[in-house]
């Protein structure tokens, strides 16, 4: 009896202390400290001054922007605090300076520095970019353009449910941080806005960005040098340039990007869908689990849609450093109400399609030529000596010629050989009879003597 008893007692202490905590917790109102909510009275010194309220605070405090339009110029929150559980909950519109010439140089508009556990939640930050996209547009002597929100060397932030509208330049950035969750935003400005990037993340690790729409000018989301552990999921993006890592190797040294993962992405009306750039210049730079820059280990997988140029699939690699370890699975793209096709340079990797896929042969390219059908049984890829190649050649023709007879009957089995003059041989297009001609093709141009000039030609027939 004793015994339930203190249990009772220390349990009723717990609940007391927990309530106390509860109650000490602050918020700090910025109309408190003199903000405005008519769109035109500055309230900059006021958001700041709550900032400086809760960060010397020892209590978990929120600052709040209740409903209305605030007028900020560039603000910077600067840590570190005593605090490290500070949220900015918007209910508001935040306002920069319709005039981009007052910020344009800022580089922020609204930036948080050396912070540790500070969520920024709802709210609208409209960076009244129009004014600087059409000083670039018109070629004149224009500032660079000042980030909406942005976040340098700070950890365990939160952005959550927060609408960024037509900023100057990057619409958020995430520089230096780590443990950085961005969820429920949305990101919006005119599909000929230049620069105007909806998420950009550099030198960061664990970041995530979930079930976000982001519709701009430039990239929806891009990926600089030195991020690693991204995972990007449900996310709407268009209009824009897709989802883009880099450019990288601007630098001699500068680090690369590991374990970036896009999952259940929409493009709509992008000019990429994911696309990995670097700068034609020697670097240590590099992209792997995903010029000089080495980009290795990277998976597309379940990607379906349409492109709006026959070539959907392009890897144009470097040839002293081939891309490596690409691997495409189930990548199902058409072009025209026909199947998509893709180019590949210097790049080496494999490819699993349930359906059958357009064949593409780049006749301009003697490094590279790829084939894609529906004959999972039939893979064979590039070997490094020409004995090789031709065996796989032939090994492949045999498979799937055999298929095709089984198939279709023996329509296939009577086809004659192409004529002699096998180099200028027309290629067909995805069609079971076309395969066949395609692939008798390249017997004949991997294993007759009438090789000269091909020596470097690498063979790759993916069939899956």
């Amino acid at each position: 009896m004793a015994h339930t008893l203190s249990s009772c007692v220390l349990l009723a202490l717990l609940v007391m202390v927990f309530t106390s905590y509860l109650a000490i917790a602050e918020q700090h109102n910025v109309l408190s400290y003199g903000a405005k909510p008519d769109g035109r009275t500055d309230s900059t010194k006021a958001f700041l001054a709550a900032w400086a309220q809760a960060c010397s605070s020892i209590s978990p405090s929120t600052i709040y922007v209740p409903p209305g339009r605030f007028f900020l110029q560039n603000v910077e929150f600067k840590g570190p605090c005593k605090n490290k559980a500070i949220v900015v909950r918007i209910d508001g519109t935040l306002l920069a300076p319709t005039d981009y010439r007052i910020i344009g140089n800022a580089g922020n508009w609204i930036f948080f520095q050396n912070v540790d556990g500070v969520t920024v939640s709802g709210g609208v930050l409209d960076g009244h970019g129009s004014g600087l996209w059409d000083c670039k547009q018109s070629g004149k002597n224009c500032p660079s353009g000042a980030t909406t929100l942005g976040f340098s060397n700070s950890n365990n932030i939160v952005i959550s449910g927060l609408t960024s509208l037509n900023s100057q330049m990057f619409h958020i950035v995430i520089n230096g941080c780590t443990s950085v969750k961005i969820q429920g935003v949305r990101v919006t400005a005119s599909g000929n806005s230049p620069n105007t990037d909806g998420i950009h993340v550099q030198l960061s690790s664990n970041i995530t960005i979930l079930s976000s729409k982001i519709g701009t000018g430039d990239d929806c989301v891009s990926i600089g040098a030195g991020t690693t552990n991204l995972w990007i999921e449900n996310v709407v993006c268009g209009p824009g340039h897709g989802i883009s890592i880099g450019s990288l190797g601007k630098d001699l040294n500068e680090p690369g990007v590991q374990n970036v993962t896009a999952k259940t992405i929409t493009f709509i009306g992008t000019q990429n869908g994911l696309r990995i750039k670097s700068w034609g210049r020697p670097s240590n730079g590099f992209v792997r689990n995903a010029s000089g820059v080495k980009i290795s280990d990277v998976i597309y997988q379940d990607i379906q849609g349409t492109s709006a140029t026959q070539v959907a699939v392009r890897f144009d690699c470097s040839k002293k450093f081939p891309c490596t370890g690409i691997k495409m699975e189930d990548v199902k793209l058409t072009y025209k109400n026909q199947p998509a096709g893709a180019s590949c340079n210097n790049a080496d990797g494999t490819t699993s399609v349930r359906t059958a896929s357009k064949q593409i042969a780049d006749e301009t390219n003697q490094n590279s030529i790829n084939l894609y059908s529906n004959f999972a049984s039939c893979s064979t890829l590039a070997m490094t000596n020409s004995v090789e190649k031709c065996n796989k050649a032939r090994k492949a023709l045999k498979c799937v010629t055999a298929l095709l007879e089984s198939e279709y009957g023996a329509l296939y089995a009577d086809l004659e050989e192409p004529e002699a003059d096998y180099r200028i041989f027309p290629l067909h297009d995805a069609a079971a009879t076309g395969f066949v001609l395609v692939l008798k093709w390249f017997e004949l141009l991997l294993c007759h003597k009438a090789t000269n000039g091909f020596e470097n030609l690498v063979f790759r027939i993916t069939i899956s």
